[in-house]
């Protein structure tokens, strides 16, 4: 029996980029509380080149190296293996991939286990994408030097929506788009700083003019700051 909630399983080239994350902070916590699992697997320990290459030239030229799939693939079999299943969600951090959002969050926090591809140098070999199924997962529209970073970004918006990491489960209902919506300002102690006060309805004591508040601010922090969204959260109202 799994001793855990949920399992994050990470290819990568650079293991070490991922101590910090996964013993700090809400999520090393989840990790001491057997809710979260991390296995890294440095897919060069799977390379059979004997000098531990794992990547080479692009067919049809270009800039840069391209890691091939053989690597990959056996690495990803392991991964099949010592988990004892056929298939696994598998996602891919790419600039080519859908975006991330708090919907795709949920439906990634909604599996049991997942497996992340770090990719590095030009990308990965294509057809290591189709062998392991790859989902395409793009975090921006900018360029990053490979995909540890983006899939670090991932597993903290996955693990947010998985029971028991949070602490408070009111906590992720409140942030931001959970509604479609920014999240509001909060404020607390002392009540004037830089003469700046604290907005007097919140220190009234009446949860339902507080709410009214809240939704209001909501509303008018997206509309000035994401009109894209503010447009979405209006025709979900229709």
């Amino acid at each position: 029996m799994k001793d855990y909630n949920y399992k994050f399983n990470i290819m990568t080239l650079f293991p070490e980029m991922f101590n910090d994350f996964v013993s700090s902070s809400i999520i090393g916590r989840a990790v001491k509380n057997n809710i979260l699992d991390f296995k890294i697997y440095n897919f060069r320990d799977y390379t059979l080149d004997p000098h531990g290459k794992v990547d080479d030239y692009v067919f049809g030229g270009g800039n840069g190296m391209l890691i091939g799939p053989q690597p990959i693939y056996d690495c990803y079999k392991d991964i099949l293996e010592n988990s004892g299943k056929k298939n696994i969600t598998t996602i891919y951090m790419s600039p080519r991939g859908e975006r991330l959002n708090q919907n795709l969050a949920k439906e990634f926090a909604s599996e049991e286990e997942i497996v992340i591809l770090c990719g590095h140098y030009e990308g990965v070999d294509e057809r290591a994408l189709k062998l392991i199924n790859a989902r395409e997962v793009s975090i921006g529209d900018y360029v990053l030097t490979g995909g540890e970073i983006p899939a670090m970004v991932l597993m903290d918006c996955i693990s947010r929506n998985i029971n028991g990491v949070l602490g408070n489960e009111d906590s992720s209902s409140t942030d931001s788009f959970s509604d479609g919506l920014l999240e509001y300002p909060q404020y607390t102690r002392p009540r004037v700083y830089e003469g700046m006060e604290v907005p007097e309805i919140l220190l009234s004591g009446n949860h339902k003019l507080i709410e009214q508040w809240q939704k209001e601010q909501s509303i008018m922090i997206t509309k000035q700051n994401r009109p894209d969204l503010y447009e979405q959260y209006k025709n979900n109202l229709k």
